[in-house]
């Protein structure tokens, strides 16, 4: 089984689900079967009492789950019904940790963040079936809330191996008007802060509100130690229905079938 991990940074509302989800079409028109989980970092257990002005209208499962909003995105760009068991909050880990240290199930042990909730974040993404299973991680790389959940898919991409763990990196790439010029020193920041908590992304991808030059891209290659060939611009556009199309490009989409279907990876496989 081949493993996803979207993460993201300089602004919230980048459009990792967006991305995750429309990968996830990408790999499903390429034959293979894709699970999705949907991470989130904040404490609640769900999205069912939060305020939709500051997280976004909640979405509802067919089994009565109530959810972020980008389950639906996932639903509509998969064309698959997701479940409870699509999304994962820290307040879910949380609270079935202490279940499980009232009923003792730790045998003494301190409880602590490593290795106790990260095991249980591993736990939980194992149980994902399919040939790939796609993890998005909410909240942006740097918050204290998110800590916990990279240093969880660290290890995991660590325990089924590099050659089956793909990172995805989604950061934002201002235009300045009044220079006319693109500014990456945020999405350089943002490519610091991640390799700090020990992950290397494999591919970024790059929002922006224009399409971004051949330079820009060679730059941010440059600056976060990936290949020219693995920094994908993805600019906005009219209908969010055409971003899978946009992405089902020959180097993004042999990219990431020639990371679930390599064994090792080999590489990009260039059209």
């Amino acid at each position: 089984m081949k493993y996803i991990a979207v993460t993201g940074r300089v602004l919230s509302g980048v459009g990792k689900g967006i991305t995750a989800a429309s990968t996830g079409a990408m790999l499903q028109n390429l034959g293979l079967s894709v699970d999705v989980l949907k991470i989130d970092p904040y404490l609640n257990v769900d999205a069912g009492t939060m305020n939709p002005n500051q997280h976004g209208e909640v979405f509802v499962t067919d089994d009565g789950y109530e959810a972020d909003l980008d389950l639906g995105h996932y639903e509509r760009f998969l064309n698959k019904n997701m479940t409870r068991f699509s999304n994962l909050t820290a307040g879910q880990v949380y609270l079935k940790i202490l279940e499980k240290e009232r009923m003792g199930e730790y045998l003494g042990a301190t409880v602590q963040m490593i290795p106790h909730v990260t095991s249980q974040v591993k736990s939980r993404i194992s149980q994902l079936k399919g040939d790939v299973a796609l993890m998005e991680i909410g909240g942006t790389v740097g918050d204290i809330e998110s800590e916990i959940f990279l240093e969880a898919i660290r290890e995991f991409s660590m325990d089924v191996g590099k050659d089956n763990f793909l990172f995805v990196h989604v950061t934002y790439v201002p235009f300045l008007g009044i220079t006319n010029e693109f500014k990456t020193k945020p999405t350089q920041q943002s490519l610091q802060v991640l390799r700090r908590s020990g992950i290397v992304p494999d591919v970024i991808i790059l929002r922006s509100e224009f399409e971004l030059p051949k330079s820009t891209i060679d730059k941010v290659a440059l600056f976060g130690g990936v290949k020219a060939d693995s920094v994908f611009g993805l600019e906005d556009v009219s209908n969010v229905y055409s971003i899978p199309q946009k992405m089902h490009n020959p180097r993004y989409g042999s990219y990431c079938r020639g990371k679930v279907e390599s064994e090792p990876f080999r590489g990009i496989f260039m059209e």
